[in-house]
């Protein structure tokens, strides 16, 4: 079973009215990568960021956090969860990440859901540093969408980061083990000596 597209389903039948949601965490990678590994659909969780142009609508849209408290009462028994709903100054993302989201396609009545563009995505998945599942996830994201190690650095120079200190200091941490990830994909098939 696919966790997240059952939460997303069970939120979109108790929605009245379109919601664009822009996912991130293990939901993006089940279902904003065709050829996601089975692992992902696992997570217990849907996660997702909130636009700062789009937070005062929804904190004021009612019925969507009906919706979101009424999927979680459904799915409880399941442990299955809507729960984390970041601003988009809670994650770790470009300054420009909103222009390059990526339409996830789905047939919901309702929900319109985004993800963020690859290289964001591994910038999220950095904030609990070198954590092997997030490092496992970052693997994935490579090897679906190779990316340089020096677009990497400058992507860890441009990132904009929640003001906690714990949460740069992980961001640091994972620096070393995300590039290693890249450095090992791009010279992965070059011969040396």
């Amino acid at each position: 079973m696919n966790n997240p597209l059952l939460i997303l389903q069970t939120l979109d039948r108790h929605l009245d009215h379109a919601v664009e949601l822009t996912l991130y965490g293990r939901a993006a990678l089940a279902l904003g990568f065709p050829a996601h590994e089975a692992r992902h659909e696992t997570t217990q969780d849907v996660d997702a960021i909130i636009p700062l142009a789009q937070l005062v609508q929804l904190r004021a849209d009612e019925q969507f956090w009906n919706a979101r408290d009424a999927t979680n009462a459904e799915l409880a028994a399941h442990d299955l969860y809507l729960t984390h709903l970041f601003t988009e100054a809670d994650v770790f993302l470009l300054p420009d990440w909103l222009n390059r989201r990526v339409p996830i396609v789905s047939s919901f009545t309702h929900l319109k859901l985004l993800r963020p563009a690859t290289l964001d995505l591994i910038l999220t998945k950095m904030m609990r540093g070198a954590d092997p599942e997030d490092l496992s996830d970052i693997e994935f994201l490579l090897k679906h969408e190779p990316r340089p190690a020096a677009e990497l650095r400058i992507a860890f120079n441009r990132v904009r980061m929640p003001d906690m200190q714990e949460l740069r200091d992980a961001f640091r941490a994972a620096q070393p083990k995300v590039l290693a990830l890249a450095e090992a994909r791009e010279f992965g098939g070059l011969k040396t000596g």
